[in-house]
């Protein structure tokens, strides 16, 4: 088999159409695969989510459901269409009869989720029909990715040392410098450019849909139309970003190009640099490069904070990507200049915190936009944060790898914090 480029791999694992919140999509996906491997009428199943996924599929709204939300009604409706072939797009089976079908999962009892305390990436669905048929399957390291799977007691698939055999890509990632990033995104060919702009008009076309409802980008365009902010690249960037991130929270029936396996990544780190880019009339090959080089860099920040860390990715990992690919665009492989791009945004918003998938993440979306360009057009400007300030380091990567130490370490309660305040509010409803 041919030896796949850094950049190709990432494009195949990380970005790609999503419908829906990936967490409890990758709940409803997990369910429709155990599902499918069994006889009979399922009497009982068991749900495991780990604390981010679970954090990220209490409020956000499911496609095709009529504002209904939840990891538990994800899987139920997973149980019910059964179609795993479907990946991360399963939702667009769901229907009224089917989301009446799985209520009655949920009211019956028969569907129960529960948290699983790890750090990790993990879903797991245990089954039982009337048949007597068992089945488990358990997705882990990424929404997608099957490392478990077990019918009637015989292991059908067992991946063991997750990160080195299903995804190689990412020790590659984590031991790449800022260079060997801008080198693949050099390489891209025309397939890769051809995919990522599919992933452009993906992410515009959820703009538009966004403009249906009277949310964050709307009432920031009203802000606009009312004179009270100008109409500038800046202003029309934060609004395009705002309807996509508005169009998805809110359960919209057509999915987003994800990067770093998030939607809301793929809005910020493909519509910035596509829409800044036309508004100067930058060349699109070269825009598709710098959004190749985005994707890169917001895959290799999470190699660092964590797939699902307590802080915001929409706005810091995207935005990182974001921010040096608008410096890219205008002086090409400048490291000293993207690398002060990269300082400024994280310096700026890096300690931004996850309080799980909603309509207020199209309100960080919105942050992350307005920091991205500023720290670009200073670093263009040979302005930013240097090394003696702060968590900022001597170059990019040192500055990302302290930033996952506050993430990883100085964080390490967040998660579990706001989780303890969600649950309390559900328990007050």
């Amino acid at each position: 088999m041919q030896k796949q480029t850094l950049l190709k791999q990432v494009l195949k694992y990380q970005v790609y159409p999503a419908m829906g919140c990936t967490e409890p999509v990758a709940t409803a996906l997990c369910a429709a695969k155990a599902a499918s491997l069994v006889k009979g009428k399922i009497i009982k199943a068991n749900i495991f989510v780990d604390n981010a996924t679970y954090k990220n599929g209490l409020a956000v709204r499911l496609p095709n459901t009529k504002n209904e939300r939840g990891n538990a009604l994800a899987a139920a409706l997973g149980l019910v269409i059964k179609k795993p072939e479907l990946d991360m797009e399963i939702l667009k089976e769901a229907n009224t009869k089917k989301v009446k079908d799985a209520k009655k999962l949920l009211l019956n009892k028969i569907v129960q989720l529960k948290i699983k305390d790890t750090k990790n990436f993990h879903i797991e669905t245990q089954i039982l029909t009337d048949k007597k048929e068992k089945a488990t399957a358990i997705i882990a390291t990424h929404h997608n990715n099957f490392s478990y799977l077990a019918l009637n007691g015989k292991i059908l698939l067992n991946k063991k040392e997750q990160n080195k055999q299903i995804c190689p890509f990412n020790t590659l990632l984590k031991k790449a410098t800022l260079a060997d990033l801008i080198k693949e995104a050099n390489k891209a060919d025309t397939k890769d450019l051809t995919y990522i702009k599919k992933g452009v008009l993906m992410n515009l076309k959820a703009a538009k849909e966004g403009k249906k409802l009277k949310k964050v980008g709307y009432y920031l365009q009203s802000l606009v139309d009312k004179k009270i902010l100008s109409e500038n690249i800046v202003n029309n960037t934060k609004i395009l970003c705002a309807l996509a991130a508005d169009a998805r929270m809110d359960g919209a029936a057509l999915p987003v190009m994800s990067s770093g396996e998030s939607g809301n990544q793929g809005i910020v780190a493909i519509l910035v640099p596509y829409n800044v880019g036309k508004a100067l009339k930058i060349k699109e090959e070269i825009i598709l490069r710098s959004i190749a080089l985005s994707h890169l860099l917001n895959a290799y920040v999470k190699t660092w904070t964590g797939g699902l860390a307590p802080i915001c990715g929409c706005a810091i990992a995207a935005g990182v990507g974001a921010s040096a690919a608008l410096v890219y665009q205008q002086k090409g492989p400048d490291i000293k200049k993207i690398t002060l791009a990269i300082n400024n945004i994280i310096s700026d918003i890096g300690g931004m915190l996850c309080d799980g998938a909603k309509s207020g993440c199209a309100l960080k979306v919105v942050s992350s936009v307005d920091s991205a360009l500023r720290a670009a057009f200073m670093a263009i400007n040979n302005y930013g944060i240097s090394e003696i300030e702060g968590f900022v380091g001597q170059n990019a990567q040192i500055t990302i790898k302290n930033l996952s130490k506050i993430s990883n370490i100085g964080m390490i309660n967040v998660d579990s914090t706001i989780l303890n305040i969600m649950e309390e509010k559900t328990k007050c409803k």
